[in-house]
């Protein structure tokens, strides 16, 4: 059993109520998103993994059908944006010779996270990747699994607790002597058993929340929107997890572990042989891109691409030249911890984006290095506030109509700033608020129509 550890920050939540007027609309590599600067693809990678051969392909198809751009997302998949219209074969063509299509009709579904550093740092915790890979290749398998929505989330964490925090819909957590504890969305409550059923189990869990949410008649996508009556719990899941011929017990209150994300990193910052590089504000050119590809074949030959927009490549720290690390920062990516850019995010946008009230990047670029602090930062366009920061522990800055913004932070009262230049000083002062905990955990990315 899990012993107590320490927790991660209150995940009392700014988030807009739920309001289910619609179908689920979530973008994918098959169904576009139409924006203003194009249409938009979002390409689901589970457990954040890619091989520098996929990764290259994503390069190319940034520049055959977009505008050469690529996004990471905060639940470490890669968007491109800029498509024109009537690329959609093309594009799916491309992608599913690279092995990035396995599944046409699954492939907004295939939303896994999984600890970034795992099998990484020797042996004292098992590699997750392994099993994140098995339940991408169950979902796959399963028709029962294309009625999930595209928001709903997996995450198999090593035990550290770094995605645990992530508000996953299923968390799979590694504990000792070959023991894992699968947790339904946010309940205290979990089932331990033995590490080989994990993958499975998760797909059992996400079948369980799919009947639950049929009964509820309530088109439910994340675990959380469950009404109370059809809550899942711990006892039924352990009897239908028996019944699948995998043996359980419950876990009750379970004390979760937790972990912040990894920081950027180059050599001879913990003496580490990957590295871990922080393109701002999650954003790369091809060119970019093109530069970790290549570092990235010069380690094992595969990246990983984090909930943290940031880009873990294994070994290459161990294997490439320095001249070759000057490259990476040359290029514009951030390679040494206590960087500006760490902690500020943003939404698209303008011109990306025809709710935005401002072109919140180029804003937040101009004030970066002026308003540096330790609590997080995000930027919005509009109020749906797209991308935002998990818990409440975070600074938010949203434009308003007549080239202004409000900036709000927990404790404070809501502040109007005209200029750019005026929020440079007072974002400076709000990120460095006393007796507020960071709490780095990041939402799901959000396209709204």
């Amino acid at each position: 059993m899990l012993a107590a550890m320490p927790q991660p920050p209150s995940a009392a939540s700014r988030d807009e109520p739920v309001i289910r007027d619609r179908g689920d609309a979530c973008p994918g590599a098959l169904r576009l998103h139409g924006a203003d600067d194009g249409f938009l693809a979002r390409v689901r990678i589970p457990g954040g993994l890619l091989t520098a051969a996929q990764a290259a392909v994503l390069g190319l198809a940034a520049d055959r059908f977009g505008d050469g751009h690529l996004e990471l997302t905060s639940r470490g998949n890669v968007q491109l944006r800029g498509l024109a219209d009537g690329c959609g074969a093309g594009l799916a063509e491309l992608l599913d010779a690279a092995g990035l299509l396995p599944a046409p009709s699954h492939e907004r579904v295939r939303n896994i996270v999984a600890t970034p550093l795992s099998g990484l740092e020797g042996t004292a915790r098992p590699d997750v990747l392994p099993w994140a890979r098995e339940l991408d290749r169950l979902l796959c398998a399963s028709m029962r699994a294309t009625a999930l929505s595209g928001r709903f989330l997996f995450a198999f964490d090593d035990g550290r607790g770094d995605v645990a925090a992530l508000g996953p819909d299923v968390t799979v957590l590694a504990v000792p002597d070959g023991r894992a504890l699968v947790r339904l969305g946010r309940a205290p409550d979990a089932v331990e058993l033995a590490a080989p059923d994990a993958a499975r189990a998760a797909l059992l869990a996400a079948e369980y929340f799919l009947d639950a949410a049929d009964a509820a008649g309530n088109r439910a996508w994340r675990v959380s929107e469950l009404p109370p009556e059809h809550a899942l719990d711990a006892g039924e899941f352990s009897v239908r997890l028996g019944a699948a011929g995998i043996a359980a017990v419950c876990a009750p209150a379970v004390a979760w572990p937790y972990a912040p994300p990894p920081r950027p990193w180059g050599p001879g910052v913990g003496d580490r042989a990957a590295l871990c590089v922080l393109p701002p504000l999650g954003r790369l050119t091809s060119e970019q891109w093109r530069v970790l590809v290549q570092a990235a074949e010069r380690g094992n030959g595969e990246l990983r691409i984090t909930p943290w927009r940031t880009v873990i490549l294994p070994w290459a720290g161990a294997r490439m030249p320095i001249d070759g690390l000057g490259r990476i920062e040359r290029a514009g990516l951030v390679l040494a911890p206590d960087s500006a850019w760490e902690s500020v995010t943003a939404c698209t946008g303008r011109p990306g984006c025809a709710k935005s009230l401002a072109d919140v990047r180029a804003d937040a670029r101009a004030v970066v290095e002026l308003a540096q602090g330790r609590l997080p930062v995000h930027w919005s366009g509009c109020e749906r506030r797209c991308g935002h920061p998990r818990g409440t522990d975070w600074v938010d800055v949203v434009a308003t109509a007549g080239d202004g913004y409000e900036l709000s932070v927990p404790g404070r009262a809501v502040q109007r700033l005209p200029t750019v230049p005026e929020l440079a000083v007072i974002l400076a002062d709000a990120r460095n608020v006393q007796n507020v905990q960071n709490d780095p955990r990041v939402s799901e990315d959000a396209v709204k129509k």
